[in-house]
């Protein structure tokens, strides 16, 4: 902001019309006001912040406006503050009338005037002025968003009032202190001081609940663990806790991932030897297989060598038959030979008894060789028939006995070669079972040893779940801290802002020669400059 020309018409102590051309004043860059107590040095000030806020700073204020007229203006003329000025790029005109009581203009007596308001921009294209508002509320509103600060800001930066400077002058260190945090209105930075320091004790809270949590997890771990983790004696919210705990929980882990892998390496060994005795059980179970098998193999060996004496006996059966089988068909025709010959001497009797005396006495040669031929050519017949028969028979009997012999024969050739390696057989077998029953007796003694590596597993585990909270909860006690420390850096650093603010503050009212508000020196040989990084707790000046 930059102030070009200030009007004012019966304001304050000028009882007239009265023009500050203030880019003559400040040609040199910089002006200074001065003149004896009740020159108008305040009003020209006032009429400033009166022009740009419609009223005035410190307890000059009033709600009506009446005390900012002259005493020594004529009753018929207004009181006029009219300020021109450049901001934000834009030249503005504001005029401003307070409200007032004027002399009627027919009879006696007065009547109140409202306060009014202009508000005007130059344009330089057209190289005049053009009106804007005239409403208080809106004139009030831009003045506000082009300057970026209320009436009071205003007044705490850049007018300092004079009878708190005056009053700074005279305190002592805490009033001082006092003061300035008024006039600066530094109780937002002790809000903010607040607001950190409570900050700080919640995080801290936040710190000591963790390092609680922290130290629990531990406390499991360490049951969990045994002699391989060592608890800090620290209490919670201490320097080096977490540290400490994740230090022992680090050995505690590495303890644990060895044992784990020992147990492991037992756990592949017991699957290993488990394995072992299933085959070692396929194995021996294969050899039952085998046994039940050469018991039956034994139980047809004795049955057969209880049916010897029958195949034997048959065998001799067999042979006697073959030899019988030669001379059968004789015997047979012998035995149906004398058959009929006996049958036919018996008819020859009968015949001869029936025949008359005298026929047989003649013809008993004659018929007895037609019988003997008869009986002879009959005979041969009937006894050839039978023979062919009975040859028939035999001949069926002697396949089916061959049959029967060579089956036995295949049966005892299988015995005697089973027999044959038997004492082979049963020596591999023997060696395969006394094998097997090791197995059993070494499975038996690895299952008794794998559930004490079942549990020892489980709990490597359930160490490595709480290893993972341990790091969360590690890692969240490492942000905490973090944000603990930028908000303790954050605020250092408003701090001395501040304090160089302040300090810059004081220096702009130095002069040589003249004492030091604070040290009391009248030598400043280097007094603190503004800067960009200079805060005074408001915002900067956009002159």
């Amino acid at each position: 902001m930059r102030l070009h020309r200030l009007d004012v018409t019966a304001f304050g102590p000028f009882g007239g019309s009265q023009s500050v051309d203030f880019d003559a004043l400040s040609l040199a860059g910089l002006f200074l006001l001065h003149g004896p107590t009740g020159a108008g040095k305040t009003s020209v000030l006032d009429a400033v912040c009166y022009g740009l806020y419609g009223s005035v700073p410190g307890a000059r204020q009033s709600g009506q406006g009446m005390n900012l007229r002259s005493d020594h203006a004529a009753a018929g003329t207004r009181t006029e503050v009219r300020l021109e000025l450049t901001v934000a790029g834009r030249r503005l005109e504001i005029t401003r009338q307070p409200p007032w009581e004027r002399p009627k203009k027919r009879g006696t007596g007065t009547t109140l005037d409202k306060a009014q308001s202009w508000l005007r921009e130059y344009d330089p294209q057209a190289r005049t002025w053009k009106d804007l508002s005239r409403s208080h509320q809106e004139i009030g509103e831009e003045i506000t968003q082009l300057l970026g600060m209320s009436r009071e800001q205003f007044c705490q930066v850049v007018l300092l009032p004079q009878g708190d400077f005056a009053r700074f002058l005279r305190a002592d260190a805490e009033a001082r202190g006092r003061l300035l945090g008024r006039l600066f209105d530094t109780h937002r930075f002790a809000e903010v001081e607040k607001r950190l320091a409570e900050r700080r004790r919640a995080t801290e809270a936040q710190v000591r609940d963790g390092d609680a949590a922290l130290l629990a997890d531990a406390h499991r771990m360490q049951q969990a663990a045994g002699d391989a983790m060592a608890l800090p004696d620290l209490a919670p919210g201490e320097p080096g806790l977490a540290d400490t705990v994740l230090g022992a929980a680090a050995v505690a882990r590495s303890t644990a991932r060895e044992q784990a892998t020992v147990a492991h390496c037992r756990l592949l060994a017991a699957e290993s030897a488990q394995a072992a005795a299933d085959r070692a059980l396929d194995d021996v179970r294969e050899t039952a297989r085998l046994q039940r098998r050469f018991a039956d193999a034994r139980e047809r060996a004795r049955v057969l060598d209880e049916r010897a004496d029958g195949y034997r006996h048959a065998q001799v059966r067999m042979e006697r038959a073959r030899k019988a089988e030669a001379v059968a068909p004789a015997l047979e025709l012998r035995e149906a030979t004398e058959k009929e010959h006996r049958r036919a001497a018996g008819a020859e009797a009968r015949a001869r008894g029936l025949l008359p005396e005298t026929f047989a006495e003649a013809g008993a040669a004659g018929l007895a060789a037609a019988a003997r031929r008869a009986a002879e050519e009959l005979g041969g017949l009937e006894s050839a028939r039978r023979a062919e028969q009975r040859l028939a028979d035999l001949v069926g009997e002697r396949a089916e006995l061959d049959r029967q012999e060579r089956a036995d024969e295949g049966l005892l050739q299988d015995a005697e070669d089973w027999l044959a390696g038997w004492e082979e057989s049963r020596a591999a077998l023997q060696s395969r079972i006394d094998t097997a029953q090791q197995a059993a007796t070494r499975a038996e003694q690895l299952a008794v040893q794998r559930e004490p590596a079942q549990r020892r597993l489980g709990a490597a585990r359930l160490r490595d779940q709480l290893a993972g909270d341990t790091d969360a909860a590690a890692e969240q006690a490492r942000l905490a801290q973090e944000e603990a420390l930028a908000a303790k850096a954050h605020w250092l650093d408003v701090k001395e802002r501040r304090l160089n603010g302040i300090a810059a503050e004081l220096a702009a009212q130095l002069e040589d020669g003249a004492p030091c508000a604070v040290c009391g020196a009248t030598d400043h040989p280097a007094p603190p400059a503004r800067t960009p990084d200079t805060w005074t707790g408001k915002r900067r000046n956009t002159r």
